[in-house]
């Protein structure tokens, strides 16, 4: 992330050579910054989380205080992030583990740690940062909304990677080249072992662009664009 907003500094720059100063931070001040991280440090840093939970959680946050205060510094104001997905659903974490749901268990609770702890900070940064506005979508309530009610919105398959290679939800391994894949990806909601579908991202972007404060607050990325 640091290496992410030191390039969006250069882009600054470059933004500012050629439009000027003043045009520039118009620009950048009414643009539209969107962030998604956070999931990989719960899902790779599950001994981290064993040993000591809470502090590892303020590790992750203290750090991304200092990334989002130096992006509100350099002109970004207009600022929506993701918070982590209920990770223990993933078809990774449904293969990897061995003690099965005491495991994943772990992991969501830690991810609803770090969730709670991004939201007061997201609020904290708004309320401190003079004409920002940070919206929370909500991540892990739209995964679990999903996968809940997978036939409802379309989707036949709710833990099972479409792009596999072994394990018994196509978990274990990364989608390559020799990898078997399914015959209709809509109608499954994992893509591989990590990440979802198209199907499943347009039906939450679709929550975050519009939904209600159940999806995002303190308003919509709709909202938030046209503020």
């Amino acid at each position: 992330m640091d290496k992410q907003v030191d390039y969006f500094a250069k882009t600054r720059e470059d933004i500012i050579s050629r439009i000027g100063a003043t045009a520039a931070q118009a620009l950048l001040r009414n643009s539209l910054y969107f962030l998604g991280i956070g999931a990989n440090d719960i899902l790779f840093g599950e001994l981290r989380s064993v040993l000591g939970t809470n502090d590892y959680v303020d590790e992750i946050i203290s750090n991304f205080k200092s990334q989002l205060t130096r992006l509100y510094n350099l002109d970004a104001r207009k600022i929506a992030v993701l918070n982590a997905p209920k990770v223990g659903l993933i078809p990774f974490e449904r293969d990897v583990h061995l003690c099965g749901q005491a495991c994943v268990s772990l992991l969501n609770r830690m991810a609803m740690l770090y969730n709670s702890k991004l939201k007061n900070l997201l609020e904290d940064l708004t309320e401190n940062l003079p004409g920002s506005t940070f919206a929370y979508i909500d991540y892990y309530a739209l995964t679990e909304d999903i996968i809940n009610n997978y036939r409802s919105n379309g989707f036949e398959n709710d833990d099972h990677a479409c792009c596999e290679v072994i394990g018994a939800h196509g978990g274990l391994i990364p989608c390559i080249s020799s990898s078997r894949v399914c015959p209709d990806r809509s109608k499954y909601i994992f893509w591989d072992p990590f990440h979802p579908t198209d199907s499943a991202v347009v039906i939450g972007a679709k929550y975050a662009l519009d939904g209600g404060l159940e999806y995002v607050s303190p308003i919509n990325i709709r909202q938030l664009a046209n503020s």
